[in-house]
């Protein structure tokens, strides 16, 4: 029975592989109601994105409140947001209706390199979205602009919090390009983020070499999330693909070591069963459970 809600705030994808057009995909897997804000629409294939129109705050404001006043979503994914003024209008949307069990995937720039997200966009999701979100999932090159940002921002004096010191060999010795990514740094970055910005991260370790493992930090305690790598060149929504689920598994009730275990076993699935569509990096299956033939 179709009784959980969960609404995505993205962009639109018209190549179908990632961001409105992959969550709704996941939602479906996953047999919840699934609702949606498009903040842009992207011109896109599996080979890059060659247009960018973001849509004006008060379109984005004006879907908010017309699913918002009617359906009380369990669960919201947030992706794609492109401008500051959509980030304070989603930001406005999350205090208004005390939106609860948020996922905030932070994109940035897309796999093919095209940016995603203006530079006063980024300082905006940082300083009112961050805070107001229940998790936010940066892979390691997001996290490591994450990283320059709170050493360029934090000093000596000030890098503390209410349960001690941030790691400072991470910030400042281990901000270097080799280190990135590395367990150390990813523990470390993933407790500095919670700290600062008062929430739980999980850092994805898709683009590390070797096993792509996740570390959650939930504000107490750090989790790592071994993973198995699926050698294949279809990997267009991954990031999109796992906070959907993310979202879709807290709406269910899961609680947030559940829903990311659970959700990075589907993600492992949809790369396995990659249909092969387009001549780039290709589309996933998100509908393999399904044995859809």
């Amino acid at each position: 029975m179709m009784n959980k809600k969960v609404l995505t705030i993205a962009g639109s994808d018209s190549g179908g592989g990632a961001g409105i057009q992959a969550d709704l995909k996941v939602m479906c897997a996953y047999g919840v109601y699934g609702m949606s804000v498009i903040t842009a629409v992207t011109a896109q294939n599996t080979l890059g994105v060659q247009r960018v129109e973001e849509l004006p705050p008060e379109v984005v404001a004006a879907q908010l409140s017309s699913v918002l006043e009617d359906i009380r979503p369990d669960a919201v994914k947030i992706g794609m947001v492109y401008s500051r003024e959509n980030v304070e209008v989603i930001s406005e949307a999350i205090e208004r209706w005390g939106l609860e069990h948020v996922v905030l995937d932070p994109v940035m720039v897309s796999s093919s390199g095209r940016e995603l997200l203006r530079s006063d966009a980024a300082e905006a999701m940082r300083q009112i979205l961050f805070p107001k979100v229940t998790l936010v999932t940066p892979n390691v090159p997001e996290a490591g602009k994450l990283a320059d940002f709170l050493k360029g921002s934090l000093g000596k004096e000030e890098m503390q919090s209410s349960s001690g010191s941030y790691p400072k060999a991470a910030i400042e010795e281990q901000s270097k390009e080799a280190d990135c990514g590395s367990v150390l740094w990813t523990e470390n970055m993933a407790y500095a983020f919670s700290e600062h910005w008062h929430t739980a991260f999980l850092i994805k370790g898709g683009h590390r070499k070797g096993a792509p493992a996740d570390y959650l930090y939930d504000g107490e305690k750090g989790i790592w999330f071994p993973g198995r790598r699926v050698e294949t060149r279809h990997t267009h929504g991954t990031g999109c693909t796992l906070s959907s689920a993310i979202a879709c598994n807290l709406a269910k009730g899961y609680s947030l070591e559940e829903a990311v275990r659970e959700a990075k076993t589907y993600l492992t699935g949809c790369l396995e069963n990659s249909p092969g569509i387009g001549h780039g990096h290709g589309a996933l299956n998100h509908l393999w459970k399904m044995k859809i033939r």
